[in-house]
């Protein structure tokens, strides 16, 4: 399963990002006769919605915003005058290019549009259509512009992440004992994770600390790394110096400089008896100690050349004999408290791992917002 996700995860990623035809334009104005003018003016080009007043134009946005590119809106109006519409509009669909047209000059209204609507273009009445053709072009073509910056944004996010994917996989081919390791690891992570409620960019830390933690295992002979029987002191000091060797691979990668020292990091135990540093307690980095309790149970339930995989039951008994030794035991607490949800994603990794996947989740909403706006 883990070869063929390697072989097809680098497939091309870059979606089409060339713009339809047609983008939608919302028109309010409370007279009707404006109304058919402006719909005549823009007719053709563009799918054309209208509302009589800004509730109207708001219920329209809050329906199908995410299909609507430009606002051309009137200042006074019923209900609801424009400046207020298009201030709402600012707070649930801010990539709306926004037009306001208004009868006089207002000063205080020109900066309060300028400062609270994000307004892109602010038209006198009376105005000639062409100019407003022109208005609403170049509003159309800034639109399609953050459109295509919103894509390319996506396409790198996915690659990043596809790579990170692929690297975790081909780091665990390495040994066959080891497949599918690094994923249940982050998997685990992200689960433990979660019960401490930490924000979304620790969660995507996270998560690419655990694909990468075993990176260092790069630089580590095969006939360590592989080796079917007890490893002799010489041996094991080569194996130790892996999470080492991991910071060094990614610490220059600006995006992973932090990540490069939990990885650095995720053999040091609570006591002060792990390596590289012999940290301990809370001088350990938290997601450190996260991947610590995640490596270590997934070692034990793992089937290895010196052992067959412990069960469930006999890995969760370990991590609570070792919290306060070996593991942060607030962690290994909690740990222990999602256990039986942390044997069923063992049963169903991929599954789970979407599930829980802050980037997998992000990519998603990219995907979604990218289509609908497409």
């Amino acid at each position: 399963m883990y070869n063929d996700f390697l072989q097809n995860s680098l497939e091309p990623i870059f979606a089409d990002s060339s713009q339809a035809e047609k983008r939608t334009v919302l028109i309010v104005d409370d007279e009707e006769n404006n109304l058919q003018l402006l719909k005549r003016t823009l007719r053709g080009k563009y799918n054309i919605m209208t509302a009589h007043n800004g509730q109207e134009g708001l219920d329209l946005v809050k329906q199908d915003g995410d299909n609507i590119a430009l606002i051309v809106s009137d200042q006074k109006m019923p209900v609801m005058e424009g400046t207020e519409f298009l201030k709402e509009v600012e707070k649930i669909h801010p990539e709306i290019i926004k037009i306001l047209l208004t009868g006089h000059v207002d000063t205080e209204i020109l900066v309060s549009s300028i400062n609270d609507c994000n307004l892109f273009q602010y038209i006198l009445k009376p105005f000639e259509p062409a100019d407003l053709q022109v208005s609403v072009e170049n509003g159309i073509e800034k639109y399609n512009l953050s459109i295509s910056k919103r894509l390319m944004l996506r396409d790198l996010s996915e690659l990043f992440y596809k790579t990170l994917k692929s690297i975790s996989c081909a780091l665990d081919a390495k040994d066959a004992y080891t497949n599918g390791h690094s994923l249940r690891v982050t998997l685990y992570s992200l689960m433990l994770a979660k019960e401490l409620n930490l924000d979304n960019r620790t969660m995507e830390s996270i998560e690419t600390a655990g694909l990468l933690h075993d990176i260092g295992k790069i630089g580590i002979p095969q006939s360590v790394l592989c080796k079917n029987g007890k490893l002799t002191d010489e041996e094991f000091a080569i194996m130790k110096s892996h999470p080492e060797k991991g910071e060094k691979i990614i610490m220059n990668i600006e995006k992973l400089k932090i990540v490069s020292n939990w990885l650095k990091s995720h053999h040091e135990r609570w006591d002060g008896r792990g390596y590289p540093q012999g940290l301990a307690g809370e001088d350990i980095p938290l997601s450190a100690r996260i991947i610590a309790i995640a490596d270590t149970y997934d070692a034990m339930t793992s089937t290895r050349p010196y052992r067959t995989a412990l069960s469930h039951e006999v890995a969760i008994a370990e991590i609570q004999k070792c919290a306060g030794s070996q593991f942060d035991p607030k962690l290994a607490e909690k740990f222990i408290a999602i256990q039986d949800e942390i044997n069923n994603a063992r049963q169903n990794v991929e599954e789970y791992y979407n599930r829980y996947s802050y980037l997998h989740q992000y990519l998603d909403s990219f995907h979604t917002a990218s289509a609908l706006a497409s």
